[in-house]
């Protein structure tokens, strides 16, 4: 329970500390390609529906018809012919498997596969997918998915007693996919030009990376489109050499405007902030009222009474303790500058937990004095 008891926390300085935008240090120059991606440079989701095999009894149940028809199928495709109704097995499940495809596969390359139950099967340990097809959103099969599974996991159970470690009912396979279709990024736009686009837009960021590739590649070649996209004209003598001239375009090094920005994770108490996140000139208190009720039960029993009438009997009695601790004393912490880092240095002196920590943060951003983005997680 709060109260209104305060503990003086941080009083910064009457008068705000302006200070002049100092030039980014040569420390903080990085490289372009560690800010964003060219345009088309992305990964391709790929899905397929397939069967796992060997089971020690934890698969599906065989009253699920999806996986006696699924089994048929695969059956029938052998030369056996086995009607769904008469499927009977305990070692089967039927599964939903799923990879990503990078950029550039070449045919015969591997990706890595998870396979998740579709089912009621209780455990995939020990487990084996058969070969699975699976397809891109346009319905073309880009790879081809099989082998034995790695679960994290188990489940055993008997005669109603159950042990499960994490979910067994989830599972991989390293490089189980073999690419069967090349996928070729295309990152050549109609007017033969590359689009680089950051990954967190900025205005600012966006301009300096233009400035920079037209200082360290050649200049007139990019212009800022907006706060995420660079455009970039590739020169008709480069167009021969792609790969080499988007090197050169990724090595370029620029220092990228930082947003002022305040992450908290309530969950886990954390808070990470910028050292150079300012906060306008704010006092602070904060403090605590605890209040415990504790009730004490015990027994009041008749002694030295040999006939006892029909009301005299055996009563409980309950006994309550009601304490209040209220923290003396006021701690005054001056500040020698207006951040958040110099804020919160001073909060952990006093030895203030990490979750008082973030309710000061909020209520400081409620107030208008935090000049950054607060994300709460």
């Amino acid at each position: 329970m709060r109260a209104l008891l305060p503990l003086l926390l941080a009083a910064l300085a009457a008068a705000p500390l302006v200070l002049p935008a100092a030039p980014a240090a040569a420390a903080d120059a990085v490289r372009v390609k560690d800010l964003g991606k060219l345009r088309g440079w992305r990964e391709n989701a790929l899905v397929g529906y397939g069967i796992v095999t060997g089971l020690a009894g934890t698969g599906d149940s065989p009253t699920n018809r999806t996986t006696r028809q699924a089994l048929s199928n695969v059956f029938s495709r052998f030369n056996l012919t086995v009607p769904a109704d008469q499927v009977q097995s305990r070692n089967v499940a039927v599964v939903m498997v799923s990879a990503a495809l990078p950029t550039f596969a070449r045919e015969g390359d591997t990706v890595d596969v998870t396979v998740t139950s579709a089912g009621d099967a209780r455990s995939l340990v020990g487990g084996s997918l058969l070969v699975t097809p699976l397809e891109g959103p346009n319905g073309r099969v880009y790879a081809l998915a099989q082998g034995p599974l790695s679960v994290g996991g188990y489940r055993y159970d008997a005669n109603g007693n159950v042990v499960q470690k994490n979910h067994p009912t989830v599972g991989s396979i390293p490089n189980g996919a073999t690419v069967e279709l090349a996928v070729n990024a295309e990152v050549l736009g109609v007017g033969q030009d590359l689009t680089f686009v950051l990954t967190d837009p900025d205005y600012t960021t966006a301009s300096a990376v233009a400035a920079a590739i037209d200082a360290q590649v050649g200049a007139g070649l990019a212009r800022a489109r907006d706060a995420s996209a660079i455009e970039v004209k590739v020169p008709d003598a480069d167009r021969d050499r792609l790969v080499t001239f988007v090197a050169r375009l990724e090595n370029v090094t620029v220092a990228p405007d930082r947003r002022a920005r305040v992450v908290i994770d309530e969950r886990s108490g954390t808070v990470v902030v910028g050292g150079d996140v300012r906060i306008a000139p704010v006092a602070i208190s904060h403090g605590d009222l605890k209040v415990s009720i504790t009730d004490f039960n015990s027994v009041s029993q008749p002694t030295g009474v040999i006939d006892t009438g029909r009301g005299v009997r055996t009563a409980f009695v309950t006994n309550t303790r009601v304490e209040v601790d209220e923290p003396s004393g006021a701690g005054f912490v001056p500040a020698t500058s207006n951040t958040v880092a110099d804020l919160v240095q001073s909060l952990a002196r006093l030895k203030v937990n990490t979750r008082d920590t973030i309710s000061i943060l909020r209520a400081i951003k409620a107030a208008g004095a935090l000049h950054a983005e607060l994300v709460v997680q």
